[in-house]
Protein backbone atom coordinates (compact mmCIF):
# COMPACT_ATOMS: atom_id res chain seq x y z
CA UNK A 1 0.00 0.00 0.00
CA UNK A 2 1.49 3.31 -0.71
CA UNK A 3 0.53 5.01 2.61
CA UNK A 4 2.29 2.05 4.31
CA UNK A 5 5.51 2.64 2.26
CA UNK A 6 5.51 6.43 3.14
CA UNK A 7 5.15 5.40 6.56
CA UNK A 8 7.43 2.44 6.90
CA UNK A 9 10.58 3.60 8.93
CA UNK A 10 13.37 2.48 6.19
CA UNK A 11 15.14 -0.08 8.48
CA UNK A 12 12.42 -1.66 8.61
CA UNK A 13 12.18 -2.42 5.21
CA UNK A 14 15.64 -2.87 4.31
CA UNK A 15 15.96 -5.31 7.29
CA UNK A 16 13.01 -7.29 5.71
CA UNK A 17 14.78 -7.20 2.23
CA UNK A 18 17.64 -8.40 3.64
CA UNK A 19 16.31 -11.45 5.60
CA UNK A 20 14.13 -12.26 2.23
CA UNK A 21 17.19 -12.28 0.52
CA UNK A 22 19.07 -14.30 3.31
CA UNK A 23 16.45 -17.07 2.92
CA UNK A 24 16.19 -17.16 -0.96
CA UNK A 25 20.47 -17.45 -0.78
CA UNK A 26 20.20 -20.33 1.43
CA UNK A 27 17.79 -22.08 -0.81
CA UNK A 28 14.71 -21.84 0.80
CA UNK A 29 11.35 -20.99 0.44
CA UNK A 30 9.37 -19.55 4.07
CA UNK A 31 5.83 -20.55 3.08
CA UNK A 32 6.61 -24.11 1.92
CA UNK A 33 9.53 -24.72 4.86
CA UNK A 34 8.30 -27.44 7.57
CA UNK A 35 10.06 -26.10 10.15
CA UNK A 36 9.91 -23.05 12.86
CA UNK A 37 12.55 -20.06 11.48
CA UNK A 38 12.94 -17.71 14.14
CA UNK A 39 14.00 -13.63 13.80
CA UNK A 40 16.52 -11.76 15.98
CA UNK A 41 17.10 -8.40 15.19
CA UNK A 42 17.71 -4.82 15.98
CA UNK A 43 18.17 -1.43 14.59
CA UNK A 44 18.20 2.16 15.30
CA UNK A 45 16.01 4.69 16.59
CA UNK A 46 13.70 6.22 13.53
CA UNK A 47 14.80 9.10 12.74
CA UNK A 48 13.13 8.93 9.10
CA UNK A 49 10.11 9.57 11.65
CA UNK A 50 11.13 12.55 13.33
CA UNK A 51 13.13 13.90 10.41
CA UNK A 52 10.19 13.58 7.71
CA UNK A 53 7.07 12.65 8.75
CA UNK A 54 6.93 14.67 12.47
CA UNK A 55 8.34 17.70 10.88
CA UNK A 56 4.79 18.08 8.80
CA UNK A 57 2.74 19.89 11.83
CA UNK A 58 -0.61 17.58 11.02
CA UNK A 59 0.97 14.35 10.38
CA UNK A 60 2.74 15.19 14.20
CA UNK A 61 -0.57 16.24 15.41
CA UNK A 62 -2.74 13.11 14.13
CA UNK A 63 -0.20 10.78 15.24
CA UNK A 64 -0.50 12.24 18.76
CA UNK A 65 -4.31 12.04 18.81
CA UNK A 66 -4.36 8.52 17.77
CA UNK A 67 -1.47 6.80 19.49
CA UNK A 68 -2.32 3.44 20.48
CA UNK A 69 -6.22 3.65 18.47
CA UNK A 70 -5.85 5.08 15.16
CA UNK A 71 -2.40 5.11 14.09
CA UNK A 72 -1.49 1.76 14.98
CA UNK A 73 -0.05 0.98 11.44
CA UNK A 74 2.47 4.15 12.01
CA UNK A 75 3.72 2.16 15.22
CA UNK A 76 3.79 -1.26 14.00
CA UNK A 77 6.03 0.37 11.07
CA UNK A 78 8.15 3.16 13.02
CA UNK A 79 9.07 1.94 16.24
CA UNK A 80 12.00 -0.24 16.73
CA UNK A 81 10.36 -2.61 19.39
CA UNK A 82 8.59 -4.36 16.17
CA UNK A 83 11.08 -5.27 14.13
CA UNK A 84 11.62 -8.64 14.32
CA UNK A 85 7.78 -9.66 14.66
CA UNK A 86 7.35 -7.73 11.52
CA UNK A 87 9.52 -9.54 9.35
CA UNK A 88 8.38 -12.36 11.17
CA UNK A 89 4.64 -11.60 10.21
CA UNK A 90 5.08 -10.58 6.53
CA UNK A 91 7.45 -13.47 5.77
CA UNK A 92 5.23 -16.02 7.15
CA UNK A 93 7.78 -17.21 9.76
CA UNK A 94 6.39 -19.48 12.59
CA UNK A 95 9.41 -19.24 15.45
CA UNK A 96 10.66 -16.93 17.81
CA UNK A 97 11.24 -13.41 17.07
CA UNK A 98 13.17 -11.13 19.02
CA UNK A 99 13.52 -7.31 18.69
CA UNK A 100 17.40 -7.12 20.44
CA UNK A 101 18.19 -3.54 21.72
CA UNK A 102 21.99 -3.48 22.83
CA UNK A 103 23.62 -0.28 21.26
CA UNK A 104 26.79 -0.96 19.10
CA UNK A 105 26.38 -5.07 20.11
CA UNK A 106 22.75 -5.37 19.26
CA UNK A 107 23.22 -7.54 15.94
CA UNK A 108 26.05 -9.60 17.58
CA UNK A 109 23.40 -10.06 20.75
CA UNK A 110 20.80 -11.03 17.77
CA UNK A 111 23.50 -14.02 17.13
CA UNK A 112 24.03 -15.14 20.22
CA UNK A 113 20.28 -15.09 20.98
CA UNK A 114 19.68 -16.98 17.63
CA UNK A 115 22.12 -19.76 18.54
CA UNK A 116 20.36 -20.25 21.94
CA UNK A 117 16.86 -20.36 20.09
CA UNK A 118 18.80 -22.75 18.08
CA UNK A 119 20.18 -24.93 20.73
CA UNK A 120 17.18 -25.12 22.87
CA UNK A 121 15.65 -26.58 19.90
CA UNK A 122 12.71 -23.62 19.59
CA UNK A 123 13.73 -22.82 16.09
CA UNK A 124 14.94 -24.69 13.48
CA UNK A 125 16.60 -22.12 11.78
CA UNK A 126 17.08 -18.67 12.54
CA UNK A 127 17.84 -14.98 11.20
CA UNK A 128 19.62 -12.81 12.82
CA UNK A 129 21.18 -9.38 12.50
CA UNK A 130 20.20 -5.50 12.30
CA UNK A 131 20.46 -2.28 10.60
CA UNK A 132 21.05 1.23 11.05
CA UNK A 133 19.32 3.70 8.97
CA UNK A 134 19.83 7.82 9.61
CA UNK A 135 18.02 10.64 8.36
CA UNK A 136 19.35 12.72 6.90
CA UNK A 137 22.00 10.85 5.00
CA UNK A 138 24.69 13.11 4.70
CA UNK A 139 26.16 15.12 7.60
CA UNK A 140 28.65 15.39 9.30
CA UNK A 141 29.78 15.97 13.35
CA UNK A 142 31.86 18.14 15.57
CA UNK A 143 35.29 15.53 16.89
CA UNK A 144 35.41 16.49 21.00
CA UNK A 145 39.38 15.66 22.25
CA UNK A 146 38.59 12.47 24.08
CA UNK A 147 34.81 11.70 22.11
CA UNK A 148 34.36 7.95 20.87
CA UNK A 149 34.25 10.24 17.34
CA UNK A 150 37.09 10.08 14.88
CA UNK A 151 39.35 12.94 14.87
CA UNK A 152 40.17 12.50 11.34
CA UNK A 153 36.92 10.15 9.54
CA UNK A 154 38.67 7.23 9.41
CA UNK A 155 37.82 4.32 11.51
CA UNK A 156 41.33 2.05 12.17
CA UNK A 157 40.48 -0.93 14.52
CA UNK A 158 43.60 -2.29 16.13
CA UNK A 159 45.75 0.66 13.97
CA UNK A 160 48.35 3.05 16.17
CA UNK A 161 47.04 5.72 14.39
CA UNK A 162 43.07 5.03 15.39
CA UNK A 163 41.40 8.11 16.91
CA UNK A 164 37.79 6.79 17.05
CA UNK A 165 34.96 5.76 15.33
CA UNK A 166 32.76 6.91 12.37
CA UNK A 167 29.22 5.90 12.37
CA UNK A 168 27.47 4.81 9.24
CA UNK A 169 24.49 3.20 7.48
CA UNK A 170 23.94 -0.36 6.68
CA UNK A 171 22.52 -3.81 7.79
CA UNK A 172 23.50 -7.51 7.23
CA UNK A 173 21.39 -10.82 8.02
CA UNK A 174 22.42 -14.08 8.47
CA UNK A 175 20.29 -17.47 8.50
CA UNK A 176 21.70 -19.71 10.81
CA UNK A 177 21.16 -23.57 11.26
CA UNK A 178 22.59 -26.30 13.58
CA UNK A 179 25.45 -27.99 12.46
CA UNK A 180 24.19 -31.66 12.43
CA UNK A 181 20.98 -30.11 10.18
CA UNK A 182 23.10 -28.18 8.00
CA UNK A 183 25.47 -31.39 6.96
Amino acid sequence: LPKEAELIDPQQRVFLELAWQAIESAGYDAQRYGGAIGVFAGCFQNSYLLANLCSRPEFLQQLVDSIQTDALHVELGSEKDYLATQTAFRLGLRGPAMTVQTACSTSLVAAAAACQSLAAGECDMALAGGVTIVVPQKRGYVHKEGSILSADGYCRPFDAAASGTVFSNGGAVVLLKRLDDAI
